[in-house]
């Protein structure tokens, strides 16, 4: 990180204090990567060897972990969002409620299935999709309904749920930042007819690129197996070793969005951890939660049936007295000089995202008025807005850290918004 001074030109609060590590492994990852690189199996494809698969193994853990009859690991959270969404009936021209702030992601992989998004604006304190939002964005034309776990929130699954059975639509939940958030008693996830999950390098369940995805339908999960593998399946029976494990069925046409045995066997052993991990970034995140709204700062709250919290991000919205006197960006680059750590705006809106531009993909072009539906800028919602420019976020790794470190963050905040008029705006 930089080292240099901080705007009231002391050193920075944390100059020379690094913060943990992300990702990290486990106790049993690295004994976990040399039973494959030794078993001359890598892939889901190799040739059957008499034991079920590391893939096969992972996936039955976080099924259970999940409390959910099925899981079908893919190579990305993306992948797993494609698949979800046509093994759902998502098709070209269908329309899907997506909320307007979110990662790139939640729109792009819509584009994917040759649908159409269409954003809805969220909460203004969980930053989750607004259910009222999303039922006045129901049209014929809509299909589906996809809800984003964001940061450190669960959205209103309740509400989402039932509006969704009374439009006859399928809901779709991206818990991509939620490894082991809960609402109701229920791991997120598995309240929608599909749950979706990213093992980005990033997140709290990091193989450094993987996905999965969840349901308790057996006809959906066997739809996403065909999408991710090229159309195939596993043999109902197990083959004579040697021999292939996947079968071409002839059912569905699909990719290859597999997950490697490499993979797999890190998650699976990461999984043990995951749990301890988060209390320690809950109670860390409960100190800020403290400490930072007794400065004026406003936490991002999670919704009322919210019974684990889990955090990816830390979000935190400045106060208005702040934000008159300079944008949120220059205050995030002076905590960034402060903390050694990259504290940056939540995601902007994602229809003015530079990320989306569905017109610089031409096989988006699918047909006569397709692409005037995917326009950019022909948005107002503005709570999305509002939130994009108030709410700031660093990562999850800085919650793994000490009380002490949450206090510095604390302090951080104090010495930046205290020497506001220093700051250029």
């Amino acid at each position: 990180m930089s080292t240099t001074r901080a705007p009231h030109g002391r050193p920075p609060l944390r100059a020379g204090r690094p913060w943990p590590r992300w990702p990290r492994p486990s106790a049993g990852a690295e004994q976990a990567l040399l039973e494959v690189l030794h078993s001359g199996r890598w892939s889901i494809a190799s040739p059957y060897d008499g034991n079920p698969t590391h893939e096969q193994r992972f996936a039955a853990r976080f099924a259970a972990y999940l409390g959910v009859g099925n899981c079908v690991p893919t190579a990305s959270g993306t992948a797993s969002l494609m698949t979800a969404l046509e093994a759902c009936g998502v098709g070209a021209g269908d329309e899907v409620i997506v909320p307007a702030l979110s990662w790139a992601a939640s729109a792009s992989t819509v584009l994917g299935v040759n649908a159409v998004p269409v954003f809805a604006d969220v909460d203004p304190g969980t930053l989750c999709l607004d259910p009222a939002a999303a039922e006045a964005a129901i049209t014929p034309a809509t299909k589906a309904i996809m809800v984003v776990h964001l940061y450190s929130a669960v959205a209103e699954l309740a509400a989402l749920r039932a509006l969704a059975d009374r439009h006859g639509l399928a809901l779709i939940e991206d818990s991509a930042q939620a490894h082991g958030a809960s609402y109701r008693g229920r791991k997120v996830g598995t309240v929608g007819d599909a749950g979706t999950f990213s093992m980005h390098h990033t997140k709290l369940l990091s193989s450094g690129e993987g996905g999965a995805a969840v349901t308790h339908d057996a006809r959906i999960a066997r739809r996403i197996e065909h999408l991710r593998a090229d159309g195939r399946c596993r043999s109902t029976a197990p083959p004579a070793p040697g021999l292939p494990e996947l079968v071409e069925s002839g059912e569905l046409m699909g990719s290859n969005r597999c997950l490697s045995e490499f993979q797999s066997a890190l998650l699976t052993a990461q999984l043990e951890e995951l749990d301890g991990l988060n209390a320690v970034r809950r109670a860390n995140a409960e100190t800020l939660d403290r400490l930072l709204g007794g400065m004026g700062l406003t936490p991002q709250r999670t919704s009322p049936g919210t019974t684990e919290r889990t955090y990816f991000g830390y979000a935190v919205g400045l106060p208005g007295a702040v934000l008159s006197t300079m944008p949120a960006e220059t205050v995030a680059g002076a905590l960034t000089v402060e903390l050694g750590l990259h504290v940056k705006q939540v995601y902007p809106p994602l229809y003015a995202s530079p990320l989306y531009d569905p017109a610089s993909r031409p096989r988006f072009d699918i047909g006569s008025g397709h692409l005037d539906r995917l326009v950019r800028g022909r948005h107002d919602l503005p709570v999305a807005e509002q939130a994009a420019r108030s709410f700031l976020t660093f990562h999850h790794a800085a919650l793994l850290g000490e009380e002490a470190d949450m206090e510095d963050i604390a302090e951080a905040f104090r010495r930046v918004l205290g020497s506001c008029a220093e700051l250029p705006g």
